[in-house]
């Protein structure tokens, strides 16, 4: 069919595609032919004059030709149909919410100088990658998670909140989720009164240790259409020493993963700032496009064009033999 050769999602006159049921009885009728020819060719015994009165004609030239004629008849049907496909469009607008974690276990050093001081150093260069028409807020994720900076444009004002975040107890990642969505909700509109796509990115290094739990609140995000992008940050010999004890923080990236994919995000991983940049900006071209599906009649006609020209090629090849 010929959605094996393009990305189709769909028709817009699927009924067409009914022509298709000549296809299994042209490739019956073809074999059909062949067996005749078979028998036909057993009655000559002496297959020395034969081949003196038929020159030798090549078997995989005769298939492929034929292969290539109903690929063609196959496209061009499809292209009848009028398919569809989708094409990755720059958004004319968006709101982002950050939320990065400034739980105790930030300060560990094992991505330098620290785990909070190399995300917030990421975080305002992948702010700034962003198109500038995008709304962008900040949520620190720790176990009172709270709106720094609502959706707005100003990037000074966004890197001035992100260098102002300070180490604070315990990781309510569910409380966090719950607290970006509530600052989507305070983005402008736009002139048709309708909200921009709203997109979240949550850095986090650690498990959840307080309030609601994760899954719940990605359902919520889910439920709103609302991706959640998530970077599980640190490596697994990261610790803290607090109260005169060494703790290990290893990040946790099932759970962050586990969000991702209930809110069709996608989920990174990070353990140096090499990574961390790269995740940034695999997440930057993920939210800076959308799929639009658009009309590819012409693009799959094209495609039976080229079949239909190669089977031709194929005939004439065999038409010449015969000369």
């Amino acid at each position: 069919m010929i959605a094996l050769a393009l990305p189709v999602t769909g028709f817009l006159n699927p009924g067409r595609l009914l022509l298709l049921a000549i296809i299994p009885l042209l490739i019956i009728a073809y074999v059909l032919l062949l067996r005749r020819k078979t028998r036909a060719g057993i009655r000559f015994t002496n297959t020395s004059v034969l081949a003196m009165v038929l020159p030798k004609q090549s078997q995989w030239l005769r298939h492929v030709t034929v292969a290539l004629a109903l690929l063609s008849l196959v496209t061009l049907i499809g292209a009848w149909a009028r398919p569809n496909g989708e094409d990755k469009v720059p958004r004319e607008r968006a709101t982002v919410v950050l939320v990065i974690d400034v739980s105790q276990s930030m300060a560990a050093t094992d991505v330098a100088p620290t785990r909070l001081d190399a995300a917030k150093t990421a975080a305002k260069a992948f702010v700034s990658s962003l198109p500038t028409q995008y709304n962008v807020a900040l949520v620190s994720l720790s176990g009172n998670p709270s709106v720094r900076v609502p959706p707005i444009t100003d990037r000074a004002a966004l890197n001035r909140a992100i260098d102002a975040l300070t180490l604070q107890d315990s990781t309510a990642i569910g409380d966090s989720i719950k607290t970006a969505l509530a600052a989507l909700d305070q983005a402008p509109k736009g002139n048709d009164s309708s909200p921009a796509p709203g997109i979240i990115v949550m850095l986090s290094d650690g498990a959840n240790t307080a309030g609601q739990a994760p899954l719940q609140e990605a359902q919520d995000a889910a439920k709103r259409n609302v991706p959640i992008y998530t970077i599980a940050y640190g490596t697994d010999n990261g610790y803290v020493d607090l109260d005169g004890k060494r703790d290990r923080v290893p990040p946790d990236p099932a759970t962050l993963q586990a969000i991702s994919k209930a809110t069709k995000g996608e989920s990174y991983s990070a353990d140096n700032v090499s990574q961390l940049k790269n995740a940034y900006t695999s997440i930057k071209s993920e939210v800076g496009y959308e799929k639009k599906v658009k009309e590819i009649t012409a693009t799959a006609a094209g495609v039976g064009l080229i079949f239909a020209l190669l089977a031709a090629v194929g005939a004439l090849i065999l038409g010449a033999r015969w000369a």
